[in-house]
């Protein structure tokens, strides 16, 4: 019999290493790749993660199933104010099982406690079920801003987050 102490929720969420790196990139790689949706700016963050999001004040969250990486979202920095959510992909066999929400609350978490005011994403209308779950998150439809890095980015939106009580 476990006890509670031995209980960890499945996959075990952690924050970024230099050693996830390649995982970070590939599985990031494999689902824009597959949308056609792959761009230069996206490697920069995929190929320097410790460069391009965390020394800016960012951060990147990893789903980790025993050793294996089967998950990753990124908070980056955009502003004191703002967190942009960013990279999140999930292995196709990890899928369907929440890992997509659990990321995602982990980057809007980081973001409250790091004392932003919003988190905003970009993403692609070809992307229909990462837009409900956005939505069933809080996000919010929006304009898109005019220095968006991303050519294929058609969808904008934005979580306001309340200041703490």
């Amino acid at each position: 019999m476990t006890t509670p102490d031995e209980v960890a929720e499945f996959p075990l969420i952690v924050p970024y290493r230099r050693p996830f790196q390649a995982a970070f990139e590939r599985l990031n790689r494999a689902w824009l790749e597959v949308h056609a949706l792959l761009e230069p700016a996206d490697l920069a963050y995929l190929q320097d993660p410790q460069g391009c999001i965390l020394a800016g004040g960012g951060q990147v969250f990893l789903a980790l199933d025993g050793d294996e990486v089967v998950g990753t979202c990124a908070a980056i920095r955009a502003s004191p104010t703002t967190i942009e959510l960013a990279k999140l992909a999930v292995a196709p066999a990890a899928q369907r099982r929440g890992l997509g929400r659990r990321l995602s609350a982990r980057v809007i978490r980081f973001a409250r406690d790091a004392g932003a005011t919003q988190v905003v994403l970009t993403s692609n209308t070809a992307l229909v079920q990462a837009i409900r779950l956005y939505e069933s998150l809080g996000f919010r439809h929006a304009p898109i801003p005019a220095d968006v890095r991303y050519r294929t980015a058609d969808v904008y939106m934005t979580l306001h987050l309340p200041p703490p009580a």
